[in-house]
């Protein structure tokens, strides 16, 4: 039988999955798409199985959520702080694929759940893709331009622990920790709980609320316990959020996303900037370690050994994994509850846990808040190496390994010359290397192919923000809509990332893909390359102001002014009267351009107001189509000025 063909197929159904999707149906909206998805429900980490009633969002309500469509407001009892319950983001998830409809067919219907894919190859100008359904059947399909979105949250890192064959209770990862009874087992009392980041301290405080006797096991061998931030008051969340957003708060990170201004030189390479950049980051550390008072708690939080849950490098460096706290009295609970022990397990013997120290810890069950392996084992060996995605090193060819480390000495030294810190990191504890780091471009192209794009690959604050930008680039790429760098070129950028990652998050950084402090800057640079601006302002005002959701809208208009649309497109919300309308700054921000005279359309009723693609390198000046006037800077600056004043009105009314 022969498989079926699609335009288009998503792996994963997940927040960046559905937004990828959504995207490029709103480009084509005849296309034939179709979203394969593992488990049972949509979304990821959100999805209906794994979410648990304790379980929180990260993020701040009102920032959590896609550009298009507002969430709901959630109950009282609900929230702590800004933060919000996730059964609440599975739920708008669920609302947002049924509303979102192109040529009168629902995302949902294009979604295909219980979908295990197995097996995913290129052959000829297509690739094929062959899975499991859930009954055990199996299925093959076809499609000419492919998505991945399986994310970095869906295979469980679960450790092989020695003597576990002979432990005889349950060992449950934190994914499937929503749907066991843990908690309301009256035969488990005693838990041990493995991890130092967010997931394991979730998982302690649950446990620990539900009245079990908890162990906290934190590796030897690793890189220490996490770092936890206060969630922010319901009053200070929205403003804490807008100010870490900002472009001049990025430009106090050693960012290779920031642009290479005197400003960044100033605060990167001269002593009066590295003063400057140390002492913000020393307060925030002070901050975090006068919340935790890992030092000055009671005796019984000592003997408890709470001081073991001390972070071991500052949090700039992001060496450890980090979260926000978002429990009532998470320290003090902790303090008072749990046994601490920062120590290797050498083995596990029957409802017994063997530390390498020689004590053992009774246990009746034992949480892995573990993190998470790779996703991609659905490519070949030989397909990991040509889309240049994680694999392990064991199995990277020589000549591959040898061409990249060329490249990545040659970057790290550009690396320290634009960034002198980077050179002098805290001491640390270095994770061993087993797997080759994500080789995308952007962190989403790969350098061999053009026909699939990888999404939602990266480690980000807001994937939300980040869903929605990664997916207007990856359209953009996939229909051929941005010029490329040459081959040669974008290796190096690739190269000089990988370089920069290492340098700038540590262990995290091995892997290729840590944006912790890169949320604004990387999305920048998305959108940049596609010359989409009405997310900026002029001057000034740019590194002023915050992150927001409003602008995604714009620039999806933008996109569809420049780059053209399938028939019916606008139909799915884009109104053409307001294509090329862009607010007053941003029109200013281009005819400041050189050039820029000849690129802007007069006409009212013209598809474009504003072009920065290079198709023209004339300088002259354009006679306006209405009057046969020469369009001269000082009528655009008019003409400007009166489309902003009807813009700001059509906003007011």
């Amino acid at each position: 039988m022969e498989p079926e063909r699609f335009d288009v197929a998503v792996v994963g159904a997940g927040i960046s999955g559905i937004a990828a999707a959504k995207f490029y149906l709103d480009v084509h909206p005849k296309c034939k798409l179709v979203i394969l998805e593992k488990d049972k429900s949509v979304g990821g980490v959100w999805n209906s199985e794994r979410v648990y009633d304790t379980f929180y969002t990260q993020s701040p309500f009102g920032t959590w959520e896609y550009s298009d469509m507002a969430m709901p407001n959630p109950p009282e009892n609900d929230m702590y702080e800004a933060s919000f319950k996730a059964k609440y983001t599975t739920q708008y998830l669920e609302s947002y694929i049924d509303r979102c409809v192109h040529a009168g067919k629902a995302l949902r219907e294009r979604i295909q759940c219980d979908f295990d894919v197995q097996k995913i190859v290129k052959e000829g100008n297509a690739w094929t893709i062959s899975g499991q359904t859930s009954p055990g059947n199996s299925m093959t399909l076809r499609t000419s331009k492919l998505i991945v979105a399986s994310g970095l949250t869906s295979t469980p890192n679960l450790p092989i622990l020695p003597g576990q064959e002979t432990f005889g209770n349950p060992i449950i990862h934190q994914k499937d920790f929503g749907r066991s009874n843990i908690l309301s087992s009256p035969v488990v009392q005693r838990i041990v709980v493995l991890g130092a980041a967010k997931s394991a301290a979730d998982l302690v405080y649950d446990c620990v609320k539900a009245g079990k006797e908890v162990t906290w096991i934190i590796r030897r061998t690793g890189p220490g316990p996490g770092v936890f931030v206060p969630s922010p008051s319901r009053k200070s969340a929205s403003a804490s959020y807008s100010v870490g957003s900002l472009r001049l708060i990025a430009t106090l990170t050693p960012s290779l996303f920031n642009a290479d201004s005197w400003w960044n030189r100033f605060l990167q390479r001269s002593w009066i900037g590295k003063r400057i950049l140390t002492k913000v980051w020393n307060d925030l550390d002070k901050k975090i370690l006068t919340d935790g008072d890992f030092d000055g708690r009671s005796e019984e939080a000592r003997r408890n050994g709470f001081k073991k849950l001390k972070p071991h490098t500052p949090v700039i460096w992001q060496n450890q994994g980090a979260g926000l706290i978002n429990r009532p009295e998470f320290w003090d609970t902790v303090a008072k509850n749990v046994q601490v022990h920062h120590e290797d397990i050498k083995e596990l013997d029957k409802g017994v846990v063997r530390l390498g120290n020689g004590h053992e810890i009774p246990a009746d069950a034992i949480l892995c808040g573990t993190g998470w392996a790779h996703s991609l084992n659905f490519f070949d060996h030989d397909h990991l190496t040509k889309l240049g995605l994680p694999q392990p090193m064991s199995t990277y060819t020589s000549d591959q390994a040898e061409m990249w480390s060329t490249l990545e000495k040659d970057a790290d030294r550009e690396v320290l010359e634009r960034f002198p810190i980077l050179a002098n990191p805290p001491e640390h504890y270095r994770e061993r290397t087993t797997h080759t780091p994500y080789r995308l471009y952007n962190n989403i192209a790969p350098l061999l192919d053009n026909s699939i794009a990888v999404v939602g690959h990266v480690l980000i604050a807001n994937y939300f923000h980040l869903a929605e930008c990664q997916a207007i680039w990856a359209t953009a790429y996939l229909d051929g809509n941005i010029n490329l760098p040459a081959l040669e070129k974008r290796r190096k950028d690739v190269a000089l990332f990988v370089a920069w990652c290492r340098r700038r998050y540590l262990s995290n950084g091995d892997r290729g893909h840590w944006l912790a402090a890169e949320q604004r800057t990387y999305t920048d640079r998305l959108m940049d390359q596609l010359g989409l601006s009405s997310h900026r302002r002029f001057w000034l005002w740019d590194s002023f102001i915050p992150i927001n959701k409003k602008d995604l809208p714009r620039l999806r208009a933008e996109y569809i002014n420049k780059y053209g649309e399938d028939d019916e497109a606008t139909s799915q919300g884009v109104d053409k009267r307001s294509r090329g309308r862009l607010p007053f700054w941003n029109t200013l921000r281009q005819v400041a351009k050189p050039g820029s005279l000849s690129k802007l359309s007069h006409a009212q009723g013209s598809s474009r107001s504003i072009s920065t693609s290079s198709k023209s390198a004339q300088h002259s000046v354009s006679p306006s189509p209405v009057t046969g006037k020469p369009l001269t800077r000082s009528r655009i600056y008019a003409q400007a000025f009166c489309r902003s004043a009807r813009y700001f009105a059509k906003i007011a009314r």
